[in-house]
């Protein structure tokens, strides 16, 4: 092992060690599974709607699989707060029984309510925020039965915003260009950016109101001011790029601007060391049943987002999705490797395939990614080429295997057996498709039930993104 890897896996339990762990013992320990609302309903929302959603969890097994946060995103309060009890108030038209009152309806179907706010006086739809009413909220939130907190950041005050910039859309790999802020000098110390202090604030007040469960904070910064390196112990989760659009690759602008699968991805694998039990990158809500994607990157999207170990919340009106849609996301071997109990850690990169390793690509990122679970090792093995190619996955690359050995292949997409190889497995794969493989010895066997080494492309990572 390098010195270089051998740095990479002490940061590892570094980052275990330090993780902010629920004081119930569970809440985010593993990513959050649901629903939200934004990307189904944008600001149309009421309480029918997220009623609907519940019962359609449960109606379509999606419950069974493991989906239970029923989550509302931004528009559900008045514009004002109480003018007494400085209270968020419920819209009462489209909430008559309030945020308490729908969550022991959601909670009476044996799932989980999850609300959301931002870290600024208004959140990004104009509704007030949290920031200088933490402890008002918090408290509101535990009294109304709150499961889940989406924790945004829009429109801050200048009196808040960091002194130094960072915004992943600005950051390509080897440089950076942030556009109308001054980058951080060598070594700056993001924990003590302002933005840090405005999400630590919310911390504290939902750990000081915190009943017999957990609410889990999942931070949405859209990736700013180095959130990856300080997010482990102020949250369970936390977004590491802008909103996602429901395409595989470019940006969209909207109100602000929304990008497609393989920008995302490009970035997040620069940074998987971060993620593990109990902290999550976050890549962004699902988009599995919206837009004109194809089956093939409908997959890829669920496959990578679950291998990387990103949170799973399901952004489409379930009372209308499609069959094929439906069998993605309730595809158990993908689930399970995403819930594994046992394995924190996300798939890792092995090899790049398109590009050399640490190719900083929005269109065609790392292509080959492998992690263990309870069950053998794993490969997903991405086609960002618009054809079908032929594809391998070469037993010497992948950590945990060896050529000399004969390995049982499957299919976790069909749940079949391949037959048994060695050396190598070579297969067709469709353009935007990915192969999401299992690995065991004969009979079933772990082939490496001990935690893996990091894939050798680990030792040519470059230093400053260690």
């Amino acid at each position: 092992m390098s010195k270089l890897q051998v740095l990479v896996a002490v940061f590892l339990i570094v980052v275990s060690v330090n993780a902010l762990v629920s004081r119930d013992g569970k809440t985010g320990k593993l990513p959050a599974l649901g629903f939200n609302s934004w990307n189904a309903f944008r600001c149309d929302i009421d309480e029918r709607k997220f009623l609907v959603a519940a019962q359609r969890m449960i109606d379509l097994g999606l419950k069974d699989a493991g989906y239970e946060y029923v989550n509302i995103d931004d528009c559900w309060s008045l514009t004002t707060r109480d003018p007494k009890t400085l209270q968020i108030v419920p819209d009462p038209t489209r909430f008559p029984d309030g945020i308490s009152g729908i969550a022991k309806k959601i909670h009476a179907l044996g799932l989980k309510l999850g609300i959301y706010s931002d870290a600024g006086p208004t959140t990004c739809a104009g509704y007030p925020g949290s920031l200088g009413y933490e402890d008002i909220d918090a408290k509101s939130w535990e009294e109304w039965g709150v499961d889940y907190l989406k924790y945004d950041n829009c429109n801050i005050p200048a009196n808040w915003t960091d002194k130094y910039q960072y915004w992943p859309v600005y950051w390509y790999g080897g440089h950076e260009n942030q556009v109308g802020g001054t980058p951080a000098p060598p070594g700056y110390d993001w924990s003590k950016s302002n933005t840090t202090v405005r999400y630590n604030r919310m911390r504290d007040a939902l750990r000081k109101h915190e009943g017999k469960s957990s609410i889990l904070y999942s931070l949405c910064n859209w990736g700013r001011s180095h959130v990856e390196r300080w997010a482990n112990g102020t949250g369970q989760s936390w977004r590491i790029w802008n909103d996602i659009a429901p395409q595989w690759e470019g940006w969209i602008l909207r109100k602000s601007t929304h990008w497609g699968f393989m920008p995302i991805l490009n970035h997040a694998i620069f940074f998987l060391e971060y993620s593990n039990f109990w902290g999550h990158s976050d890549l962004d809500m699902l988009e599995v049943g919206n837009g004109n994607l194809t089956a093939e990157e409908t997959r890829t999207h669920f496959a990578l987002w679950a291998a990387l170990k990103s949170p799973l919340l399901i952004g489409t009106p379930l009372d209308a999705i499609g069959s094929e849609d439906l069998a993605v996301l309730k595809n158990w071997e993908i689930l399970a490797f995403n819930q594994d109990p046992v394995y924190g850690a996300p798939a890792f990169p092995y090899k790049w395939g398109i590009n050399p390793n640490w190719t900083w690509n929005q269109t065609h990122p790392a292509e080959y990614y492998s992690g263990s679970s309870s069950r053998g090792i794993h490969a997903f093995i991405m086609n960002t080429l618009n054809k079908t190619v032929t594809k391998s996955a070469v037993f010497s690359e992948i950590p945990g295997l060896s050529p000399m050995k004969t390995y049982e292949v499957h299919d976790m997409w069909t749940h079949k057996k391949l037959g048994d190889y060695k050396k190598r497995y070579d297969f067709r794969l469709n353009a935007h498709d990915t192969a999401a493989l299992l690995f065991t010895e004969n009979g079933e066997k772990h082939p490496c039930p001990h935690k893996l080494p990091l894939p050798d492309c680990y030792k040519g990572k470059p230093k400053r993104w260690v």
